[in-house]
């Protein structure tokens, strides 16, 4: 019933928090492709402000640190895109322990059940069939509870894992898209810079 109830409760709560609408803002990606120069980060910043979650996450780090080198602005990125994977991951491992544990205890429940009807053997003799018949169904029932618990948390798990890591990639695609436009704008205020230089 405890393996049940916790798999119920991490399903419905990863459904609501992996919605792709919820991780990945239409507002922020929006701002993203509208970057057109380093005048747009300052619009950029402040939505990502406006939101909570991971994707905002990454991107501020990203906006944050705009000013340093490329490889450290990078960093910066993987640094904050490592710790928002634990946001995103919430609960699978309950959801997988769940899924592992479940078939084993019925089968645990299963072995008990049968050492009660053995031991209701040694005392009424095996005469007694419906008597012997209602214990090891008895017992069977508890692998079968099992299973029916393990299976949909494997397969839940399963959904829930490639969801997670899909957002994950999907953050990554739109955090390389804004180091990209960083480098271009980082070369061409070096391209400026040598420019003014030789014109001295």
């Amino acid at each position: 019933t405890l393996c049940s109830v916790l798999a119920v409760a991490i399903s419905l709560e990863r459904v609501f928090c992996l919605r792709r609408k919820r991780i990945i803002r239409p507002e922020i990606v929006s701002v993203l492709e509208n970057i057109k120069g380093p005048e747009d980060f300052g619009l950029a910043l402040s939505v990502c402000n406006q939101y909570d979650g991971p994707f905002a996450h990454v991107i501020r780090g990203g906006l944050d640190n705009r000013h340093l080198p490329l490889d450290e602005i990078k960093e910066a990125i993987l640094d904050q895109g490592r710790q928002e994977m634990g946001s995103l991951q919430k609960g699978l491992v309950v959801l997988e322990t769940v899924a592992s544990v479940s078939p084993l205890l019925g089968l645990l429940g299963t072995v008990l059940g049968m050492i009660k009807v053995f031991q209701e053997i040694s005392v009424v003799g095996v005469g007694q069939g419906n008597l012997l018949a209602g214990g090891i169904a008895e017992a069977i029932l508890t692998t079968a509870a099992g299973l029916f618990i393990a299976i949909p948390s494997l397969v839940l798990y399963n959904y829930f894992t490639a969801k997670a890591e899909s957002l994950i990639l999907e953050i990554e695609k739109y955090s390389n898209g804004l180091l990209k436009k960083l480098r271009g704008f980082q070369a061409s205020r070096t391209t400026a810079g040598d420019a003014k230089e030789g014109a001295a």
